[in-house]
């Protein structure tokens, strides 16, 4: 099990009973906004129109090739685990570690929408990374 050390991610592992199992790794923390964080989309765009998050990254901090060569090293831990491994973690992070997983450039990430504490599974069929679930609501 691998979380994010920011608190949302080690919280919700926690809560869901995996917390004392978890190994936090820095690679899985948000994507670094810069100078935008804790800004909307809508707030950026008035000063910045046509801005994108996935083209641009945010000033001062990430851009999209950055947070790929994060999660590659988060898929090169996973690809030599035995067994499954659990992920806990933040949106736009999750959706360039999809993106990565089947090989494609982190850019791709903006075609994965992903909702609050949904679940995801990533594997593969035969020796090809597949996307097996995505998405889906957490239930009660």
């Amino acid at each position: 099990m691998l979380t994010s050390p920011l608190q949302r991610a080690a919280e919700t592992c926690r809560l869901a009973g995996y917390g004392a199992h978890a190994k936090p790794r820095p690679e899985l923390v948000e994507w670094d906004y810069g100078r935008y964080e804790g800004m909307t989309s809508k707030q950026i765009t008035q000063i910045r129109p046509g801005w994108s998050l996935w083209r641009d990254g945010g000033p001062g901090g990430e851009k999209a090739a950055d947070v790929g060569r994060r999660v590659d090293r988060v898929i090169t831990e996973v690809r030599a685990a035995e067994g499954d491994v659990l992920i806990f973690a933040h949106g736009h992070v999750l959706r360039v570690l999809a993106a990565r997983w089947l090989g494609e450039p982190p850019e791709t990430g903006r075609h994965y929408l992903l909702q609050t504490a949904a679940l995801c599974v990533l594997g593969y069929e035969h020796a090809d990374p597949v996307i097996r679930r995505w998405n889906q609501p957490a239930t009660a």
